[in-house]
């Protein structure tokens, strides 16, 4: 399991409390008086300084691929992400309400994601496939062919919309969606249910596509409904992701019709 790398200047901002927790975390048993934060504050910064010796000492036999990320923290908004101890990205926060955590790589926002989670899955999901410091490719650009850059293009679209990539194909809330690929540089999607594979122009078209079947439960559309009828003003943050979500299903029906 991987776990943050905590600064001695970040631990010295947490109460007692805060660094038992992350102390029992690390499997941490600290010497001494242990009612002072000092005590705790040491022995996390000792057991993380032997983590890194070891994977330094083991580096040298471990092939790119397997490099396991070094994540610090900055505050609780900003974390910088290392490859052994390189900077090879970085994770902020900033006012969107959507999608507020964004990664960083060499000032140049890459991605951005409703959690913290996400954008370290998209750092390491790039990282191990070589295409993290690559130029962000333009909706014309020439279509990739290697397996690598195929799966990287389908997890950054399917990382706009939430959606789990699994062996049998793409997932939201633990319901299939369907299938994407691309075969002798040719883009096709299949939805579940569907035993035909539909050609598209592009990895972002065909999770579109997939984007599109009806995931709202059937039960939330009287209350969406409901929540038409009320003043915006009433409406909690909650309330208006909900009729967001309800309005983009509606017009998706919509274009899928026409």
């Amino acid at each position: 399991m991987t776990h943050p790398v905590y600064t001695q200047q970040a631990l010295c901002r947490y109460n007692l409390k805060s660094l038992k927790a992350i102390a029992a975390e690390l499997g941490i048993t600290p010497t001494g008086d242990k009612r002072a934060t000092e005590t705790w504050v040491n022995a996390i910064i000792t057991h993380q300084s032997t983590q890194l010796q070891k994977v330094d000492n083991q580096t040298t036999a471990q092939p790119v691929a397997s490099e396991k990320l070094t994540t610090v923290e900055i505050s609780f908004y900003d974390h910088e992400i290392y490859a052994l101890n390189e900077l090879i990205a970085s994770i902020t926060h900033d006012n969107d309400l959507t999608q507020p955590w964004v990664v960083i790589v060499n000032g140049v926002e890459k991605f951005r994601a409703n959690t913290w989670a996400r954008c370290h899955r998209y750092i390491t999901w790039h990282h191990q496939d070589g295409t993290l410091n690559e130029p962000l490719p333009a909706q014309t650009e020439a279509l990739c062919t290697t397996g690598n850059e195929v799966m990287a293009q389908i997890f950054t679209e399917c990382e706009k919309y939430g959606f789990e990539i699994l062996d049998d194909g793409i997932y939201q809330n633990d319901q299939k969606l369907g299938e994407v690929g691309c075969t002798d540089d040719s883009w096709w999607v299949m939805r579940s249910g569907e035993c035909q594979q539909q050609p598209c122009d592009s990895a972002m078209e065909a999770v579109w596509w997939l984007s599109m079947v009806d995931v709202l439960p059937h039960a939330e559309a009287p209350l969406c409904e409901e929540l038409l009828d009320r003043p915006f003003e009433m409406l909690t943050a909650g309330e208006w992701e909900q009729l967001r979500q309800y309005e983009a299903v509606a017009e998706r029906r919509e274009l899928v019709t026409a």
